[in-house]
C-alpha cells in the first residue's frame, strides 16, 4: 500500500510522503474530565509529525510547522489568532486552572493575529501574547502578558507575571521577571521591526502553498493520493 503505484514517477508521486499530524482530543483526567476536539480553520495548515491536542482553537491561514506541540491536555483552552506562525520545535502548555481573561472569556494560552513564534522557543501559560508579536528563537514566555507589536529577542525568558508593553525591545538572553524591568524596556529597533515583517510575510505564504503540495485527499494512514 505504500509503494508507488505501477507506472508512475518521481514528479507525479510527489504527495506519497505526506504524513498526517497528530489531532486529537484531550485524555480524560482528573483534571480535564471532558473531552473536547481541537477546532482547525480549514485554511490553516498543520504540518507533518505536529501535535495538537484538546480545546485548540487555530484561526484563518495559520501556519503550524513540523516538531510542534501544542497540548491543551492540563491548562486549557488556546487560542491561537489569524495569519500566526508557530515553527519548528515550539512547545505550547499550560498551567491546570490558571487563566488570562481576554474579554469575557479566560484563556490557558492566547496567542493573537499576525504573531511569530519562532524556532525552539516555549510559550506556557498563562500567557498572552498580542498582535504582531515576534517571540524568537529559543525564548521562554511564562505566567506573562506580552503587548502588541514587541519583540522578544533569541534566549531571552519573559516571566513572573510581568506585562511587556506595546512596543517593547527584549534583548538577547534577557531575563525579565519583575515589573520594573519590563518598564524599562526600550522600543523595538528599525532592523528588528523589520526583520519581524519579513519573517511574517513568508510564513503568510506557506499554508496555501503546503496544502497545495500536499494535495487535498489524504487516508487515515497519514499519507496523501491523488484521485
Amino acid at each position: 500500500m505504500l509503494g508507488r503505484k505501477k507506472g508512475s514517477n518521481a514528479s507525479s508521486n510527489n504527495h506519497s510522503h505526506c504524513f498526517e499530524p497528530f489531532i486529537s482530543p484531550n485524555p480524560i483526567t482528573s483534571l480535564n474530565p471532558v473531552q473536547r476536539f481541537p477546532k482547525i480553520d480549514k485554511t490553516a495548515f498543520v504540518s507533518q509529525f505536529s501535535s495538537v491536542i484538546g480545546d485548540v482553537t487555530i484561526r484563518n491561514n495559520v501556519y503550524v510547522a513540523p516538531n510542534v506541540s501544542i497540548r491543551a491536555d492540563e491548562g486549557t483552552p488556546f487560542y491561537i489568532g489569524s495569519n500566526s506562525n508557530i515553527q519548528d520545535g515550539v512547545i505550547l502548555h499550560g498551567l491546570f486552572n490558571k487563566r488570562i481573561l481576554v474579554g469575557t472569556n479566560g484563556y490557558s494560552i492566547f496567542i493573537g493575529n499576525e504573531v511569530t513564534i519562532a524556532h525552539g522557543a516555549i510559550v506556557h501559560g498563562p500567557c498572552y501574547i498580542a498582535d504582531n508579536v515576534f517571540v524568537s528563537f529559543n525564548s521562554i514566555v511564562y505566567t506573562a502578558i506580552v503587548g502588541r507589536g514587541a519583540f522578544i529577542s533569541y534566549n531571552a525568558v519573559v516571566t513572573n507575571g510581568v506585562r511587556i508593553p506595546p512596543g517593547r525591545f527584549v534583548p538577547p538572553g534577557a531575563n525579565i521577571d519583575s515589573q520594573e524591568k519590563a518598564d524599562a524596556l526600550s522600543t523595538v529597533p528599525k532592523d528588528s521591526k523589520e526583520f519581524a515583517h519579513e519573517v511574517q510575510r513568508v510564513n503568510h505564504e506557506f499554508p496555501a502553498s503546503y496544502h497545495l503540495l500536499f494535495g487535498k485527499n489524504r487516508c487515515s494512514c497519514g499519507f496523501a493520493f491523488d484521485q
